[in-house]
C-alpha cells in the first residue's frame, strides 16, 4: 500500500513538472484577428501623420473616443487630430491581443505613446481598448480608450531620462 501511493505521489508530481515545463505559445491569429491587428498598426500610423481622411473612413459615425481628458464622438475627435490638439507622434506597440464576437472585435495594445497634448510632449503607458464592429462587410472603430497603466514607461525618448 505504502509503495502505491509513493508510485502516485512520484506520477503526479511528474505530470505536473512536465507541464510546466511546457512552453505556452499562443495561436497564430486568424485571418479575421490579423485583419483587425493590420486595421489597428494603419490606425497608428495615420493617426501619427494626421491623415484625417482614412481616420474618417475608419471611424464610425457614432464612435466614441475616451482620453485621460475626458470623453467626445467621432467629429470632435477628427478635429483634435486635424487641429494638432493631440498629435500621436509615436506609439510603441508592446502586445496585442483580439477577441473576435460575431460582428464585433475588441483588440487590446499594451503601448508607450509619445504624444503633443496641448503643445507639451509627453509620453505615458497605456491599455488601449479598440472596438471595432463589421458593417456592410467593413471594419468600422466604434470606440477606442486609453487607460493608464501603472507600469514604467519603456519607450526610449530622445533628450528625456
Amino acid at each position: 500500500m505504502r509503495v502505491s501511493i509513493i508510485t502516485l505521489f512520484l506520477l503526479i508530481a511528474g505530470v505536473r513538472l512536465a507541464g510546466a515545463q511546457t512552453q505556452s505559445t499562443s495561436p497564430a491569429p486568424t485571418k479575421a484577428e490579423q485583419e483587425i491587428i493590420n486595421l489597428s498598426k494603419a490606425k497608428w500610423t495615420w493617426m501619427a501623420d494626421k491623415n484625417v481622411d482614412s481616420l474618417n473612413v475608419l471611424f464610425d459615425e457614432k464612435a466614441v473616443f475616451v482620453h485621460m481628458g475626458g470623453s467626445w464622438g467621432k467629429p470632435q475627435e477628427i478635429n483634435v487630430i486635424k487641429s494638432g490638439g493631440i498629435w500621436y507622434k509615436k506609439a510603441d506597440v508592446y502586445s496585442t491581443s483580439v477577441n473576435i464576437f460575431g460582428g464585433t472585435a475588441i483588440l487590446l495594445n499594451d503601448i508607450d505613446l509619445l504624444a503633443v497634448v496641448g503643445g507639451n510632449e509627453v509620453v505615458h503607458a497605456f491599455m488601449v481598448t479598440e472596438v471595432y464592429v463589421k458593417e456592410n462587410g467593413k471594419w468600422k472603430m466604434g470606440s477606442l480608450t486609453f487607460s493608464q497603466l501603472l507600469r514604467p514607461v519603456k519607450m526610449e525618448v530622445p533628450g528625456k531620462k
